[in-house]
C-alpha cells in the first residue's frame, strides 16, 4: 500500500508500519503522475481533488487535514468510488483565538457593542462564546441551520461582522460572494469586517470600492480570492492582513493529523495508529502582537504569501 502525504502536514512522520510506503511531497508535486500508484492521499487545501488529479490512479481514500473541503470535487469522488473526509472542528479554537486577537489589536472589545457571527458551526459557536465574555451582544446568522436572521438583516445592527462559513457555489444558501456590494452598503460606516473563512465569501472588488467610499470601515482578511495572488490595492487598505493562517495552531494541526490517521485506519481496517508528537516542536508563536507582526510581513512582501504561509511558526 502507498500513501502520499502533503509534507506540510505535521505529526505523521514514522507512524506507518513497514508494510505501507509513505511519500511526503510538497503540494505542487502531488500530481496525476505522482498519485498513479497511491492508495490514499492526505492533503491540504492547496491540492485540488478532482478528475485531473485522480483519473487512472488507484486512490480509494482521501483525507484533507482541514475544516474546509471546497477543494474536493465531491461529485467526481462519488462517481469514482473515492471516499473522502475532512476534519471539522480541528482548528476551531485557533480561529477563535485569531478573531479575539483582532478585537484586542484594533481595540474593538468594548462592552455594549454588537458582534455578528456569520456561520454557527464549530468555529462560530466558540467565537460567539468568546465575544459574550468580552461584553458583546452577539447576533448569529446561519440560514442553512435555521439559526438567527439573514446576513442582510443583521449587517446594519453590527459593529463587528465575522465570517465562519464554508465556501459553496450552489443552492439556496450559497456562500460565494455572500458579502457583496449590497451587504456592504447595509453595514455601519465604521463597522469591523473579519474574514477567517474562505476568500470567496467576500466580493473583494466590491469591498475595495466600498472602502474607498467608506475609509472608516475596518477590515481584517486572513483569506483571499485567488490565493496566493493577492489584490495589492486591497492589501494596502485593510487594517490587518494574514496569509490564511487563522486556523494554524499546534493543537489544531495535531488534532487534524489525528483525525486523518483515524479515518485512514478505519477505511483500510487497520489497527489504530498514533501520531508522532515529537515530529515538530510543541512550542509556537505566542508573543504579544503576533497578528500585527505577520500583517506587517505580508504587506511588505505580498509576493511571498505562499512562502510566509509555509514558514509560519504555529501558535
Amino acid at each position: 500500500m502507498q500513501v502520499i502525504i502533503d509534507k506540510g502536514i505535521p505529526f505523521l512522520d514514522g507512524v506507518f508500519g513497514s508494510d505501507i510506503e509513505v511519500r511526503h511531497l510538497p503540494p505542487e508535486e502531488i500530481t496525476n503522475k505522482a498519485v498513479r500508484n497511491a492508495d490514499a492521499l492526505v492533503v491540504r487545501t492547496r491540492t485540488r481533488i478532482d478528475k485531473n488529479l485522480l483519473a487512472g490512479s488507484k486512490v480509494r481514500f482521501v483525507a484533507t487535514a482541514t475544516i474546509g473541503f471546497d477543494h474536493i470535487d465531491q461529485a467526481y469522488c462519488r462517481e469514482a468510488g473515492v471516499e473522502w473526509m475532512s476534519c471539522p472542528g480541528c482548528n476551531a479554537k485557533a480561529v477563535c483565538d485569531y478573531v479575539e486577537e483582532v478585537l484586542n489589536t484594533l481595540k474593538s472589545g468594548e462592552s455594549g457593542k454588537t458582534l455578528g457571527v456569520i456561520g454557527y458551526g464549530h468555529v462560530g459557536k466558540l467565537v460567539a462564546e468568546m465575544a459574550k465574555r468580552k461584553g458583546y451582544e452577539v447576533l448569529v446568522s446561519d440560514p442553512p441551520l435555521g439559526i438567527g436572521q439573514s446576513l442582510a438583516e443583521i449587517a446594519p445592527l453590527c459593529d463587528v461582522l465575522t465570517f465562519h462559513t464554508p465556501l459553496t457555489h450552489e443552492g439556496e444558501h450559497a456562500t460565494y460572494h455572500m458579502c457583496n456590494a449590497d451587504i456592504l452598503r447595509r453595514c455601519k460606516p465604521n463597522a469591523l469586517l473579519i474574514n477567517a473563512a474562505r476568500g470567496g465569501v467576500i466580493d473583494e472588488k466590491a469591498l475595495l470600492e466600498h472602502m474607498k467610499q467608506m475609509p472608516e470601515m475596518q477590515v481584517v482578511l486572513d483569506c483571499w480570492e485567488g490565493e496566493p495572488m493577492l489584490n495589492r490595492e486591497l492589501l494596502e487598505k485593510v487594517n490587518l492582513a494574514s496569509f490564511h493562517i487563522a486556523g494554524y495552531s499546534i493543537q489544531g494541526k495535531m488534532r487534524a493529523s489525528e483525525m486523518c490517521l483515524e479515518g485512514f485506519c478505519a477505511f483500510f481496517s487497520l489497527p489504530i495508529l498514533s501520531i508522532n508528537k515529537k515530529a515538530v516542536p510543541l512550542q509556537g508563536d505566542s508573543e504579544s502582537g503576533w497578528l500585527q507582526r505577520i500583517s506587517d510581513q505580508l504587506k511588505k512582501a505580498p509576493a511571498d504569501f505562499e512562502q510566509l504561509r509555509k514558514q509560519y511558526k504555529l501558535r
